[in-house]
C-alpha cells in the first residue's frame, strides 16, 4: 500500500509552487514522481498531428514524492502518513498529526 495515491489532495513543502495544494492526478512510483493538478507547470512546444494543434501548451510535469505531503482530513495541514490494521483486518492509513483515517 502506497502513502500517496491518485485522488489525494496533497501540499507541495519544497520548489517553486511551496504552499500550494492540489490532487493528485498521477503517481509514478519507479521514479518515485507524482503530478498534481495545477502545480509544477511548465510550458511545452507540441509540433502539429492530426489530432491535436500545435503551439505552446501548458502541462503538469512530475514532482517528487519527497517535496509533497498529504494533506491532514482534520485541519488541512500537511501531515505524514501511518498504517493501521482495522478490526475487520482491513489496513488504513492513517494521518499522523491527528489519528484519523485518510479516505480513498
Amino acid at each position: 500500500m502506497q502513502k500517496i495515491r491518485k485522488g489525494d489532495k496533497v501540499v507541495v513543502l519544497s520548489g517553486k509552487d511551496k504552499g500550494r495544494t492540489g490532487e493528485v492526478l498521477r503517481v509514478l512510483p519507479k521514479d518515485d514522481k507524482a503530478v498534481v493538478r495545477g502545480i509544477n507547470q511548465v510550458r511545452r512546444h507540441q509540433r502539429q498531428t492530426q489530432s491535436q494543434e500545435g503551439g505552446i501548451i501548458t502541462k503538469e510535469a512530475p514532482i517528487h514524492l519527497s517535496n509533497i505531503a498529504l494533506v491532514d482530513p482534520k485541519d488541512g495541514k500537511p501531515t505524514r502518513v501511518g498504517f493501521r490494521i482495522e478490526k475487520d483486518g482491513s489496513k488504513v492509513r492513517v494521518a499522523k498529526r491527528s489519528g484519523e483515517v485518510i479516505n480513498g
